[in-house]
């Protein structure tokens, strides 16, 4: 006993000492750094995407790597889409449809209960792993970095009063909760946005010399609401400059009754209320503003890690978690299963990636976790349910490719190059063919022209839909709660 303690601490001695680097620690400090930026409730208007957002850092980014132009989440809400890419694993296997305490993504869900976490995969394959910010749904479980610099409590700074929206709308306010959604320039000055101390945090450490590769997770607050940032970047979009966007106010007399009940967000800004009370340009110019802010603290840290020891052998991810209706659909917010609430941004850079390539085909958040991997030079993780999209990156794989995302147990979009098939619990159905309607005006699901699509897609729906986990709740929307009380009834249909 004594002999086999003795060696064991030896053997930890020499895998410790600097002098003298054990070929593993040689090999793990040839392994590249990862450094995984996460953006709230961000959608497509980047520059790099053709949007209106002036965004020369995103735009860069996107110059140093690869861009993929359909991207999606697999739920469009925080919780459930930042749990399923740190799991690898969807929604309607690990019942996790509603926001979830960071500490108990894992708990006691069969599914969960023994799954490696992304960052905890990195450290098991010895990087030093660090995080700071909205990573999780607030921050990350206990002791899941290294190094965490915590999470930022709120979406603040808050003024004394709103400036717009008082938080209920027409909302019952017994029935429904609060939102934070407001719009207005506020701060005075970029210091004191909490995304900002984020990044100087996370400039701090790339300066530092680092003995083992680093796994660095930024997230950032905005672009969520409340739309406050410093009145500068207000005045990057001048109001008479503004676009609304596409909208028809018969928009949803073709969807069933299941997408309506998702839709009812009486606390948050109607489109038509937007239209009658002449906020609408505001709440797209603040949206921008928003934008752009990120754009530039994302750009203080590609300049520190352009300047530092790690520039050349360093994977970069940007993802938002979902993305953000500005009026489409008759509301401002995410919550839907429409592309405009599913589509996000998606960027990858790396030392043997092409730079500068855009992609066309569907992607899914699901693949980061197994395309960081690759990048990295690490064994795959069997656990995985998404595919690495490094063979597509290099232009190795042209089989068809397919975004599933889910919203509530048993409602399901899937998006193929082409089109977009949704499928709700009670058998209501949509389908878009999105090059002839991108905005998904027109419900096509009983136009005969397109049964042999509808058909394909319909193959590609989840084959398990698991009960609510439950430590996992959405009680902002009375429809997931009352379909979180039917538990079971549904996964035995």
């Amino acid at each position: 006993m004594q002999k086999h303690l003795f060696l064991v601490l030896m053997t930890t001695m020499a895998l410790g000492c600097k002098n003298k680097p054990t070929e593993a620690t040689d090999a793990e400090k040839q392994r590249p750094n990862v450094l995984f930026i996460a953006v709230d409730d961000l959608n497509t208007m980047l520059g790099s995407y053709g949007g209106p957002a002036k965004t020369p850092n995103f735009d860069r980014l996107a110059n140093m790597g690869v861009q993929f132009n359909d991207a999606h989440c697999q739920a469009p809400l925080c919780g459930p889409s930042r749990a399923s890419l740190m799991t690898g694993l969807r929604p309607s296997t690990t019942g996790i449809y509603g926001m979830v305490p960071d500490n108990q993504v894992k708990s006691d869900n069969p599914e969960t209960k023994d799954i490696t976490l992304l960052p905890e995969y990195f450290k098991q394959h010895g990087y030093h792993t660090m995080g700071i910010g909205k990573l999780f749904h607030i921050h990350s479980p206990e002791d899941m970095f290294d190094d965490s610099g915590g999470r930022v409590k709120g979406f603040g700074p808050l003024p004394s009063k709103r400036f717009v929206w008082d938080g209920y709308g027409t909302s019952n306010r017994k029935k429904y909760g609060k939102t934070s959604t407001d719009w207005g320039a506020f701060p005075e000055i970029d210091s004191l946005m909490p995304d900002h101390q984020s990044v100087n945090w996370a400039i701090e450490r790339l300066n530092r010399k680092q003995d083992k590769p680093f796994f660095m997770g930024v997230g950032f607050l905005r672009v969520h609401v409340p739309l406050y940032v410093p009145q500068k970047w207000f005045d990057l979009y001048p109001l008479d400059s503004i676009k609304t966007m596409p909208y028809r106010p018969d928009d949803l007399d073709d969807v069933p009754a299941v997408a309506k009940m998702i839709n009812d967000l009486p606390m948050m800004p109607s489109t038509d209320w937007a239209i009658e009370s002449g906020e609408w340009p505001k709440i797209i110019q603040a949206y921008l503003a928003c934008i752009s802010f990120v754009d530039y603290e994302i750009g203080r840290l590609l300049d520190t890690l352009e300047k530092s020891d790690h520039a050349d052998n360093t994977i970069i991810v940007l993802w938002s978690d979902h993305g953000y209706r500005l009026g489409e659909k008759s509301t401002f917010a995410k919550h839907a299963l429409w592309n405009v609430a599913t589509k996000v941004p998606l960027i990858f850079a790396a030392p043997k990636l092409p730079k500068g390539k855009k992609i066309d085909r569907p992607a899914e958040l699901l693949s980061v976790y197994p395309t960081l991997l690759e990048l990295a030079n690490l064994p795959a993780y069997n656990r995985n349910e998404g595919k690495s999209l490094v063979p597509t990156m290099l232009g190795n794989d042209e089989k068809p490719s397919f975004a599933i995302t889910t919203f509530g147990m048993n409602n399901h979009t899937i998006k193929s190059e082409h089109y977009r098939y949704t499928r709700y619990e009670d058998g209501g159905e949509e389908f878009y063919d999105h090059d002839k309607d991108p905005n998904e005006f027109t419900n096509q699901v009983k136009n005969a022209t397109y049964k042999d699509e509808i058909k394909e897609l319909k193959k590609q729906l989840p084959k398990k839909n698991a009960a609510w986990d439950p430590n996992s709740s959405y009680n902002f929307q009375p429809y997931f709660v009352e379909q979180k009380a039917r538990g079971n009834e549904i996964s035995k249909k």
